[in-house]
C-alpha cells in the first residue's frame, strides 16, 4: 500500500493539470499527478497551440480578460518552463492573419478591427496585395485580410514534453492508474485511491478536461457538467516557412510548425467520447484550406487525428474551491486550455496555496447552483 502523502494531489497530466503541478511544485509544495493515460496527450496534444483570444472571439467579460492575462503571461512562463526543462516548445508571438477573399468578409474584418480597437488591441488591416506580401501562399482571390497584433501559437506537443520534464525536475511524481477514486468525508478530501494504492492528500485539483464529470468518488455538487466536443484536424508537409503566420480562412485555420508540419484545423461536433477521425471532418477540412490556397492541393497529408475538448453549458470554465474542503476544479476551458494554462496555473496555486480565489469566482461552481435555482424559479412561475 502506498503511504506517501502529498500536499496537493492533481488529476489529469494535461497541460492545465502540469502547469498547476509545475506552479505548486516551484512554489515549494509537493505534488503529485496521476492520469490514465500517458501525460500531456488527449486534447492537450490534439490542439494547434493557437493564443488567440481575440480571433477566437471570446463574447464573455470575464472570460476574455482571463485570457488577454494569460497571453501576457506567456513569454515568462514559457521561460520559466523552458529553463526548469531544456526544452523550447517554440512560441510564436507575431500576430494572427484573417484572410477574406470577398467584400462581405473585408467587411466583417473591419467591423472586427474597430471593435478591437475599443479594446486597445492594435491591429493592421491589409489590401489585397499587402496581404500577399505578407502570405504569398494564398489564392490570388483573396481580397484583403487583418493582422491581430500580440497573439499567435505555442507548439502544445513540445510544451506539453516540456512540461512533464519541468515538474519531474521540480520532483513532482506522474504516475499512470486505471482506477481513480477519490475519498473524502462529508466535509473534505482525504486522498486518492488508485491501484498503485492510497495517497493522502490536503488538496485534490480536478484537471482532467472532457473525462472531468467521470471523476469517481466525488459528491454530486462537486461534479462539473462538462461534455466532450470532438475536434478533428490534420497536418500538410509543407516547406518551412511557406506560411508565416498563423491564419485564419474561411472554416478553418492554418498553423506552421518549425518542422514543415502545417496543421489544418478544426472541426467542432458534440460526439461523445468518439475520437474516430471522419471522411466528412478530412474533407471538411480541406476544402477549406484548398478553396482559400490552391497551392496546397500538391502537398502531402502526413498525419490526421481528432480530439475532445471540454465544453460547459455556459462557454465558461470551472475553476476553484468546491462545497467539499480541498477539493478544486479546473476544468472547462474548452477551445482555450493551452492559452489559459498560465494564469490558470498561478490562480490555482493562489487558490490552494493561500485560499485567495477572488479573481476566479467568475468560473465557480457554485454559478451552477444559481442557474439552476434560477430555473426552479422560472418553472415555478
Amino acid at each position: 500500500m502506498d503511504d506517501r502523502g502529498g500536499d496537493v494531489v492533481v488529476i489529469g497530466a494535461g497541460l492545465i493539470g502540469l502547469a498547476i503541478a509545475f506552479e505548486l511544485a516551484q512554489r515549494g509544495a509537493t505534488v503529485r499527478v496521476y492520469d490514465r493515460g500517458e501525460p500531456a496527450r488527449a486534447a492537450s496534444w490534439a490542439g494547434a497551440g493557437m493564443l488567440a483570444p481575440y480571433t477566437e472571439r471570446v463574447r464573455d467579460e470575464a472570460l476574455l480578460e482571463f485570457c488577454a492575462s494569460s497571453l501576457r503571461e506567456y513569454p515568462a512562463f514559457v521561460e520559466r518552463v523552458r529553463a526548469a526543462s531544456g526544452i523550447d516548445p517554440h512560441l510564436r508571438l507575431d500576430g494572427v492573419v484573417h484572410a477574406a477573399f470577398n467584400d462581405a468578409d473585408l467587411k466583417r474584418l473591419q467591423g472586427h478591427a474597430q471593435a478591437l480597437a475599443a479594446h486597445s488591441v492594435p491591429t493592421e488591416m491589409l489590401d489585397r496585395s499587402s496581404l500577399l506580401s505578407a502570405e504569398p501562399w494564398l489564392g490570388s482571390h483573396v481580397a484583403g485580410g487583418l493582422i491581430v497584433s500580440g497573439e499567435g501559437c505555442v507548439d502544445n506537443r513540445r510544451l506539453g514534453r516540456a512540461l512533464v520534464s519541468a515538474c519531474q525536475t521540480r520532483g513532482v511524481l506522474i504516475d499512470r492508474s486505471s482506477a481513480l477514486l477519490v475519498e473524502c468525508d462529508e466535509r473534505r478530501v482525504l486522498g486518492l485511491r488508485t491501484d498503485l494504492g492510497f495517497t493522502t492528500a490536503g488538496a485534490i485539483v480536478n484537471a482532467c478536461g472532457a473525462w472531468a464529470s467521470q471523476l469517481n468518488g466525488v459528491p454530486p455538487s462537486c461534479v462539473p457538467p462538462i461534455e466532450p466536443i470532438k475536434g478533428e484536424m490534420l497536418a500538410l508537409a509543407a516547406p518551412v516557412g511557406f506560411v508565416r503566420h498563423a491564419t485564419w480562412v474561411p472554416g478553418a485555420y492554418l498553423v506552421p510548425r518549425d518542422d514543415g508540419r502545417l496543421l489544418v484545423g478544426a472541426t467542432a461536433e458534440p460526439a461523445g467520447f468518439d475520437e474516430r477521425v471522419t471522411a466528412g471532418g478530412m474533407h471538411e477540412l480541406l476544402h477549406a484550406a484548398l478553396s482559400a490556397a490552391p497551392s496546397l492541393r500538391s502537398f502531402a497529408v502526413t498525419e490526421s487525428w481528432a480530439g475532445l475538448r471540454p465544453g460547459t453549458p455556459d462557454g465558461l470554465p470551472f475553476l476553484g474551491p468546491t462545497p467539499i474542503a480541498g477539493f478544486f476544479l479546473a476544468c472547462g476551458h474548452y477551445r482555450n486550455g493551452i492559452l489559459l494554462a498560465p494564469a490558470t496555473a498561478r490562480l490555482m496555486a493562489d487558490a490552494i496555496e493561500s485560499n485567495t480565489f477572488s479573481e476566479l469566482r467568475a468560473f465557480s461552481i457554485d454559478r451552477r447552483r444559481t442557474e439552476e435555482s434560477s430555473l426552479g424559479r422560472t418553472t415555478c412561475v
